[in-house]
């Protein structure tokens, strides 16, 4: 397997990547599969250009992802956040997970002025909190009823990283 930052010449494939995951686990993200669904190609492209999304092959396929965005305002440029994690179901146990937020930790530390690195997880995503944790990640706060499906609501934990 290969990892590398996602390019327009890759945005099919995350295309079909992200909507797996929008029905696959759609308490871990706040878009959701309706909503994304009809988006043209080019809405994925454009995503590669103002953010760092790396992305897990398996020979040709994407297996996984994760985006890195750094703030762009003055006073919060020291702060970057990850978002979107996602290893197909198929390639979970693998260690693409580690691999993905190790490769967005060492990219932010490349970034000029962050020092710090942000996520947000369900807070009952033991897995990922596992990982989070492992990597240095610690909760700063809980907010309740972050997300709403249908009549069920899930809580998220936030996270912080000092690089």
């Amino acid at each position: 397997m290969n990892s590398r930052l996602l390019t327009a010449a890759d945005a099919e494939a995350y295309r079909n990547l992200r909507l797996e995951a929008l029905q696959n686990s759609p308490e871990a993200f706040g878009s959701s599969f309706e909503e994304v669904k009809d988006n043209p190609i080019e809405f994925f492209a454009s995503r590669f250009e103002s953010s760092y999304t790396l992305g897990v092959f398996d020979h040709e396929e994407l297996v996984g992802v994760a985006t890195l965005v750094q703030e762009s305002k003055l006073k919060l440029k020291h702060k970057a956040a990850i978002f979107a994690v996602y290893v197909s179901p198929k390639k979970r146990g693998l260690g693409i997970g580690k691999r993905l937020m190790v490769e967005a930790i060492n990219k932010a530390r490349e970034l000029k002025g962050v020092e710090q690195l942000t996520l947000s997880v369900v807070s009952t995503n033991a897995s990922a909190k596992g990982l989070y944790c492992s990597l240095g990640f610690e909760v700063f706060g809980t907010e309740k009823r972050a997300l709403k499906i249908d009549q069920q609501y899930f809580d998220e934990d936030y996270m912080v990283l000092f690089l």
